[in-house]
């Protein structure tokens, strides 16, 4: 840490040995009964809940206890990003030997876990510690080294609840988006295989007429076939090789959306996918088709290109591309597409046939009921919109309180001695 930094009032330059220590317990009993836990970078997790098996050795008598409030991190990083965990949502469990534990001293656990996570002053010291080349290794000694300003007690209290106070938004947010993705997934299930009639209720059997088919009942007003019969597939999109057109990249392309992250520009002769406005955009490639990376071209793009990765829809006469873009990006279709991509580990592909001659699909004859099943979905889709951009809102409101007020940029002294007024 540089001897030129300004210190703010009341805080101290300290070593990370002053405030934070190691936890050296280990589960010497080789106790079963304690969950064994994983560190990732969102997070502690339940080993068998994060991987789907669980990965530990039979022995766990080497393995750490790791106690609630106290902080674990993976030793070794394929990218030089370390994250520093506080166990919260369980009172104790086991940790792999090749993880660290360590709890705060003389000073507030909430504080430490924003403060490690978030200070560049810390993820400075951490870049210039770090051993090895591929994989790089932060020996838990060299954490302790480092060299830090941090404010008194009452301080920490403020800014920490002042961060709590965001996360708690935050995470109440992400549990309404997740909740409406699971009405979505219902919906699409339902209205995608039943239908909906004029006056707005899904088709049932016992109130609506039905009939076999080659993918079994359908609504009697359905009709079955391949996706190509639907669509044309990579049609022909007539461009000037010398104009520049808007160009999405992969990396711009959503999940399972209809507004692309950013655009960029590429002359009409350079290679690309060629679409246009309501076009249809499917990743083919591994992993972002198993991603459901997926675009339907929005209005303001008149003509586009696109990676060479995707395969482009264009709906037919009487079809609503809305209708098709959510029936391309089903779980049905998906499932099948994806089972059946072709070539080498890591650089599989979905051929174009699987569209034209393998996957069949039943849609509504009329235009009408198409369009209804997919301003349902719409609906959903903008409420999740919604509630995304207000995620990303108060993400960026926390990234400016951490930068102010990990650093005493801004100071919350005046809402500690208001505190205390009320208290009195």
């Amino acid at each position: 840490m540089s001897e030129n930094v300004n210190l703010p009032d009341g805080w101290q330059k300290v070593k990370l040995s002053e405030i934070i220590e190691e936890v050296k317990e280990r589960n010497i009993t080789n106790n079963k009964e304690y969950p064994i836990l994983t560190s990732s970078r969102k997070g502690i997790y339940i080993q068998e809940e994060y991987f789907n098996r669980v990965v530990a050795s039979e022995n766990l008598s080497n393995y750490k206890i790791i106690r609630k409030n106290e902080f674990t991190y993976r030793s070794m990083s394929d990218d030089q990003t370390f994250v520093f965990n506080r166990l919260e949502l369980l009172e104790v469990g086991l940790v792999s030997p090749a993880y660290y534990v360590f709890k705060a001293k003389n000073s507030l656990s909430t504080f430490i876990k924003y403060f490690l996570n978030n200070s560049q002053e810390i993820k400075s010291q951490i870049s210039k510690v770090i051993e090895g080349t591929t994989r790089t290794a932060l020996r838990f000694n060299q954490v302790l080294k480092f060299v830090a300003m941090v404010p008194p007690l009452p301080e920490q209290r403020k800014i920490a609840e002042i961060l709590e106070t965001i996360d708690n938004a935050i995470e109440k947010t992400d549990a309404i988006i997740e909740k409406y993705k699971r009405i979505k997934q219902g919906l699409m299930q339902d209205l995608l295989t039943k239908g909906i009639d004029e006056n707005g209720n899904i088709r049932d059997e016992k109130t609506h007429k039905f009939k076999d088919s080659p993918l079994g009942r359908i609504p009697e007003e359905w009709e079955v076939g391949y996706v190509s019969n639907f669509t044309e597939i990579n049609p022909i999109t007539k461009i000037n090789p010398k104009e520049l057109y808007p160009f999405i990249e992969m990396d711009a392309t959503p999940i399972m959306g209809k507004q692309y992250k950013y655009i960029t520009l590429r002359r009409g002769i350079e290679a690309g996918s060629k679409f246009k406005k309501g076009d249809i955009l499917l990743a083919r490639i591994t992993p972002s088709a198993e991603n459901g990376k997926a675009l339907l071209v929005p209005d303001n793009i008149e003509i586009g290109i696109g990676s060479t990765e995707f395969i482009v829809f264009r709906a037919k006469e009487n079809i609503d591309n809305n209708f098709l873009f959510y029936l391309l990006i089903s779980n049905y279709v998906r499932s099948i597409a994806i089972g059946l991509m072709e070539g080498t580990s890591g650089r599989q592909r979905i051929p174009k046939y699987v569209f034209e001659k393998v996957i069949k699909v039943a849609i509504p004859k009329s235009k009408s009921e198409q369009q209804r099943i997919a301003s349902i979905l719409s609906q959903i889709d903008e409420a999740i919109e919604k509630e995304q951009a207000y995620k990303e809102k108060l993400e960026r409101i926390k990234k400016g309180l951490m930068e102010d007020l990990l650093t005493g940029k801004v100071r919350v002294n005046h809402l500690i001695e208001e505190g205390n007024k009320d208290g009195n």
